[in-house]
């Protein structure tokens, strides 16, 4: 185990983004529990209201990342300055990806449907996090044989190359998959290549003068939200409790 430890963790310098992931997870799961405790009234827990102001907790969060960034900026990657700089940046960065429905609407839908984008939006960043500490790096790059990492032109042309399927995936109306797919070339590939959801950018641009394709847009997105919408909502209810609205 020690010597797995040193050689997946620490010798690639990866400690810092093991211990920001742990915190981010972590500070996620407690604040989402704090808060459900707060809105059925059980606990000693309660909102941060001084002056009769509430205090979202993406404000302390946006401190601590704040901190967190310029401290590890500051001191580098390596020691013990780089691995708090590292939780406290996992810590505020929990904060405030579980209040990033509130940012993008620029209104407390907390407990809304439209809240549950937050838990989305935590999923995928800590799917993101958990593969590049597996060893992936952006723009599948990682794939690339050490000649190939020396030759410029294929390294810079493989890059190009995925990060256009990322946004074309993008612009068909697949978010996550483009997201995910600047870290692993294969999901971006098949976002790009496959059809683009109705109401997406691609499609308005280039189904308006297909009904065929618009036909079978329409009907692959009704099938696909039929099997995993309920699912998605299902998990995201369970992080995050149910919507009151």
């Amino acid at each position: 185990m020690g010597a797995w430890w040193y050689r997946n963790i620490l010798e690639p310098g990866k400690l810092p983004l093991l211990l920001a992931l742990s915190a981010f997870v972590v500070t996620f799961a407690v604040t989402r529990v704090i808060t459900r405790m707060i809105r059925a009234g059980k606990g000693p827990f309660r909102n941060v209201t001084p002056g009769g102001l509430h205090v979202h907790h993406a404000v302390p969060g946006v401190v601590l990342m704040t901190v967190g960034g310029f401290t590890a900026i500051a001191g580098g990657r390596t020691g013990w300055g780089s691995c708090i700089a590292a939780v406290l940046f996992g810590m505020g960065t929990g904060l405030v990806l579980d209040e990033f429905a509130l940012i993008l609407h620029l209104s407390d839908v907390y407990w809304s449907k439209e809240g549950t984008i937050s838990v989305e939006v935590v999923i995928l960043t800590s799917a993101l996090a958990a593969l590049l500490l597996c060893g992936f790096l952006p723009l599948g790059v990682d794939g690339l044989t050490p000649d190939e990492e020396h030759n410029r032109l294929t390294a810079v042309g493989t890059v190009v190359f995925n990060l256009l399927l990322a946004v074309v995936a993008l612009f068909k109306g697949k978010p996550r998959m483009a997201v995910l797919g600047a870290i692993v070339p294969m999901i971006a590939l098949v976002a790009a290549v496959r059809l683009a959801r109705p109401v997406s950018p691609w499609a308005r641009r280039f189904y308006r003068g297909r009904p065929r394709a618009r036909a079978r847009a329409l009907k692959r997105a009704y099938h696909h939200d039929l099997r995993w919408s309920g699912l998605r909502r299902r998990v995201d209810y369970l992080i995050g409790g149910a919507p009151s609205r």
